[in-house]
């Protein structure tokens, strides 16, 4: 009788997926994907759900190998000692290898007000309640944006196509990934659309009541929706589970990614730290870090040694309503360039990649092994052999990721 290795993979995000379709390369590893939800959603489309164009929801036998079982249920601790896990409904998951693929949230705004008058776009249920909002709301009625990443731009960029009044506030620099020729691309479409944008000094918020953000320097905008766009953090699973983090709360792994404290814990995605230095939390390392999680528990399954990591980045590209788009181009270690593409080319190439990000995890569930990632940085490894970094202090998240398979009482998880 063939003795099957269990594989649990906690996370059914673009990391998670891609990770439990590759390990299906061994027909006697049994890989189960533990996740809240019983249908993937596309989080790069979160904005456009709150706009109204899109839905965002796709079925995960459309791109989940069927020898994957799908656990509808969200992890609540995890037994590295024990090998298993804990889940919302009272069960417990056995595990010969876990891959943490729990991804990414908002943090809870600390800001006066927010968490009470603010409207999230973080997760699929915050988009639709938010398109809600926006909908019920007069056609005159003024829409502030808080935050200027990539989620900020877009979400002010496709309410602002809808025919809306937005200002987005940026608490500091439009774009702060971008290169100087990129943002002024961005700000020439938001300014085109009419956004108006708030930026430098004094624009940081420091109230948000009802029908009103305060900002740094004193001024008070009318805003009848406030939407909250601003930040980063990442579900306290590890951490409550014993695990070490680094200060954001990600699973702190060697080059492998495999944790610094249990070799039958691999990490994956938004909430992997690889030598305390993270890449990008983004859906463009979440596949190829699902694919090398995935290689690295095949790997010591067959007696291998795992190979570190080598995964570059081409850029961001941001969406500026359905019409346009800027496509910054960077190094492969992330460092943003002079380079971009704008307007119509750019907007088609985002569309491209958002929905070549489907297939990819398709195509992997039907020929795993398949899936390859052409962009590499090599520089990462010099940088390592340079010396260790101090992760930078990041205040702890308090809001856990619904898309990451992790249940609170408030969760959380954005595109």
């Amino acid at each position: 009788m063939t003795q099957h290795t269990k594989v649990v993979v906690i996370g059914g995000g673009y990391a998670g997926v891609m990770a439990a379709n590759r390990l299906t390369r061994r027909a006697d590893v049994q890989v189960t994907l533990v996740n809240p939800r019983r249908n993937f959603v596309e989080r790069l489309r979160l904005h456009q759900v709150a706009g109204g164009s899109a839905e965002a929801v796709v079925d995960y036998r459309d791109i989940l190998a069927d020898r994957v079982r799908l656990e509808v249920d969200a992890a609540t601790s995890i037994d590295a000692a024990g090998h298993r896990i804990t889940t919302w409904s009272g069960g417990t998951i056995d595990y010969d290898y876990l891959i943490y693929a729990v991804g990414s949230g908002s943090v809870e705004p600390e800001v006066p007000g927010a968490a009470e008058h603010a409207h999230s776009v973080a997760t699929l249920e915050d988009a639709q309640r938010l398109g809600r909002v926006i909908a019920a709301a007069p056609p005159t009625a003024s829409v502030t944006v808080v935050g200027a990443g990539a989620t900020g731009i877009e979400t002010a960029a496709e309410l602002a196509e809808a025919g809306r009044t937005v200002t987005l506030v940026c608490g500091g620099v439009l774009g702060p990934y971008l290169h100087p020729r990129g943002r002024r691309s961005i700000a020439r479409r938001l300014a085109r659309l009419g956004v108006t944008v708030l930026d430098g000094a004094g624009t940081k918020v420091t109230a948000v009541t009802p029908d009103a953000v305060r900002l740094g320097d004193g001024r008070e905008l009318v805003s009848t929706v406030t939407v909250w766009a601003a930040g980063f953090g990442v579900p306290d699973l590890a951490a409550r589970s014993g695990l070490s983090t680094d200060a954001l709360g990600r699973l702190r792994t060697d080059e492998t990614l495999t944790s610094v404290d249990d070799v039958h814990v691999v990490a994956a995605g938004d909430a992997a730290a690889p030598s305390d230095r993270p890449l990008r939390m983004s859906c463009q390392s979440a596949r190829p870090l699902g694919a090398h999680a995935a290689d690295t528990v095949l790997r010591r399954i067959a007696g291998e040694p795992p190979e570190p990591i080598n995964i570059g980045f081409f850029g961001q590209c941001i969406g500026l309503g359905r019409r346009a788009a800027t496509a910054q181009i960077a190094s492969r270690d992330d460092t943003a360039n002079r380079f971009y593409l704008g307007g119509r080319l750019a907007a088609t190439i985002k569309e491209y990649a958002i929905r070549s990000v489907l297939k990819e995890l398709a195509h992997e569930a039907r020929e795993p092994g398949s899936y390859r990632w052409p962009f590499k940085d090599d520089k990462r490894r010099q940088v390592l052999r340079a010396g260790p970094r101090t992760a930078p202090s990041t205040r702890s998240v308090r809001r856990p990721a619904v898309d990451g398979a992790v249940r609170s009482d408030r969760a959380v998880d954005v595109p």
